[in-house]
C-alpha cells in the first residue's frame, strides 16, 4: 500500500493539518515515484535504512515493501501519530521522533556499521544534511535522496561547470555521487515550482588520502569559492603564498571551480608542509 494524492489530503485534512513551509514539507503522493525511488535505491531484505523526514510515510511504505529495516524520522509532531498509523502493519519500520539536524547519531544507528539513507530530504536541510552525514556518520556508507535540482547538480557536479562548488568538493573527497533521475513537481503535495532529482552517493571504502588534515582541506575550500569568481591568488590571500602554490602545482591565476578534489588535497598539503618546516 502507498499513499494517493487524495489519501494524503484527506488525512491532513481530517487532523486538520497542512504542509509546512518552514519545514520544507513537500509530500510525495505518487506510488509509482516512492517504488521507483525504492528500487533504484536498491535496498532489500536485511539492509538497514534511514529514512529522514518520513511525513506521513508514503516512501516509507515502498521502502518497507522491499523487506529492509527501515527507520523513519519526522521531526513534526502533528505528523508522528499519522506516519505511525501508515505503517503500523509492517513490523520491519520502526518510527522515531527527532530533529536529523540535532541526532545523536551513534545511539539511534547502534552498533550496525552499514547503513543507506534514502529519503525524499526536506528542501531546507537537504545540503547540510547530506554535507554533516558525509563528515561526521561513516556507518551511512550509502545515501539516495530526493533533493531539488538545483542541490543535486551541486552536490554531483565536475570541475569547470556552473554547479561546482564547495559541496561538491566535500562529496568527491568522502564518495562517489550521480545523479539517478529526475522528477516533476506533479508528484508533490504542495507542488513545488522546480524538478527534483534523485542521486546516488556511495562513500568511498578509503579516504581519497589518509594524510590531509580534513578540516583545514573543507577550510580551504571553503575559502576559496567564497570569492570563486576571483583568482586564487586573491581568494586564498593570506592563506597560500606563491611557493605554496608552486610545491602544489597549482596556478595562482585559475579560480576555485577549475580544480579538482585532488588538486585542493595538494594545495591544502603544501600549505601544512610548509607551515611545519618554519
Amino acid at each position: 500500500m502507498t499513499l494517493t494524492r487524495a489519501h494524503a489530503s484527506d488525512q491532513l485534512r481530517d487532523a486538520g493539518l497542512s504542509p509546512r513551509r518552514a519545514l520544507g514539507q513537500n509530500f510525495v503522493v505518487d506510488a509509482n515515484t516512492v517504488r521507483r525511488i525504492a528500487k533504484l535505491s536498491g535496498v532489500g531484505p536485511g539492509d538497514n535504512v534511514i529514512e529522514i523526514g518520513a511525513g506521513l510515510g508514503s516512501l516509507t511504505l515502498a521502502l518497507a515493501e522491499t523487506g529492509a529495516n527501515v527507520t523513519a524520522l519526522e521531526v513534526d509532531d502533528s505528523l508522528v501519530p499519522l506516519l505511525a498509523h501508515n505503517v503500523a502493519s509492517h513490523d520491519n519500520v520502526r518510527v522515531v521522533h527527532a530533529d536529523a539536524m540535532k541526532l545523536d547519531w551513534t545511539s539511534l544507528l547502534g552498533d550496525d556499521t552499514d547503513w543507506h539513507l534514502v529519503a525524499n530530504l526536506p528542501y531546507n536541510v537537504a545540503t547540510p544534511l547530506v554535507a554533516d552525514v558525509l563528515d561526521m556518520v561513516p556507518a551511512v556508507k550509502h545515501v539516495f535522496v530526493m533533493v531539488q535540482k538545483e542541490v543535486g547538480e551541486r552536490l554531483v557536479a565536475r570541475p569547470d561547470t556552473d554547479a561546482y562548488g564547495a559541496l561538491s568538493v566535500k562529496v568527491a573527497y568522502w564518495a562517489t555521487g550521480s545523479i539517478a533521475g529526475l522528477v516533476p513537481p506533479t508528484v508533490f503535495l504542495p507542488r513545488p515550482k522546480v524538478d527534483s532529482a534523485l542521486v546516488d552517493i556511495v562513500r568511498r571504502s578509503e579516504p581519497l588520502d589518509h594524510d590531509v588534515d580534513v578540516a583545514q582541506l573543507f577550510a580551504l575550500v571553503r575559502q576559496g569559492f567564497a570569492k570563486r569568481r576571483k583568482m586564487l591568488r586573491g581568494a586564498l590571500a593570506g592563506t597560500v603564498n606563491s611557493a605554496q602554490f608552486g610545491a602544489a602545482g597549482i596556478e595562482p591565476t585559475a579560480r576555485a571551480e577549475n580544480l579538482s578534489v585532488h588538486d585542493w588535497i595538494r594545495l591544502c598539503k603544501a600549505v601544512n608542509d610548509s607551515g611545519a618546516d618554519r
